[in-house]
């Protein structure tokens, strides 16, 4: 386990927190040679496992952000009976989000869900800093099969949240499409500002 400072994260579920910042400081320290500027950035530990995990393909990294993950979750256990990730935005070969929530839910003894689709291409939200082109980019992308979701106390599990659009549409869809009766969120890291 390492050692993090969660956040309540605040959008249109019943509940939500992130485990700890995304970083802690990011320095700009020059471009490189194909003029790019370059960072120093410091993350918290399990921001930096997130890291590894995502961006470095370090499998080794996945095992502390579960159980630190689920260590959070338990003494909260009896209020969710599933999880349910949300679907990767970006193509690789391990998907983070995906394996994280799965070691979580066997950890503390929940089944995972892989119930949210996609009605087309999803588009990459990250570099989209106006809100209602965010929005828009979601609107009716997600959809859910309500066998999985009815009457069912979900946990919705994302690695990153940033602006909470992503999110909220999916709570949305699985909140009246789905009829699920109520949604609560967890993410391993929040940015510090939500663009």
């Amino acid at each position: 386990m390492v050692e993090i400072h969660w956040q309540e994260i605040e959008g249109n579920w019943l509940s939500g927190a992130a485990l700890d910042f995304h970083t802690t400081s990011s320095t700009p320290i020059g471009h490189n040679e194909a003029g790019y500027m370059q960072f120093d950035t410091v993350r918290p530990p399990i921001a930096e496992l997130l890291y590894r995990l995502k961006y470095k393909g370090d499998q080794t990294a996945a095992q502390g952000i579960i159980e630190t993950a689920a260590a959070f979750v338990l003494p909260y256990r009896a209020k969710f009976d599933l999880i349910i990730p949300v679907p990767p935005s970006t193509a690789r070969v391990v998907q983070p989000v995906l394996v994280l929530a799965h070691g979580i839910g066997e950890a503390v003894n929940m089944p995972v869900v892989e119930c949210i689709t996609t009605t087309r291409p999803t588009a990459q939200l990250k570099g989209v800093t106006d809100s209602a082109k965010r929005k828009e980019l979601v609107d009716g992308l997600y959809a859910v099969d309500p066998q999985h979701t009815c009457g069912k106390n979900v946990l919705l599990f994302d690695d990153l949240f940033r602006s909470g659009t992503t999110m909220n549409a999916i709570t949305d869809v699985l909140l009246q499409q789905g009829q699920a009766a109520t949604v609560r969120v967890l993410t391993i890291t929040k940015t510090r500002s939500n663009q």
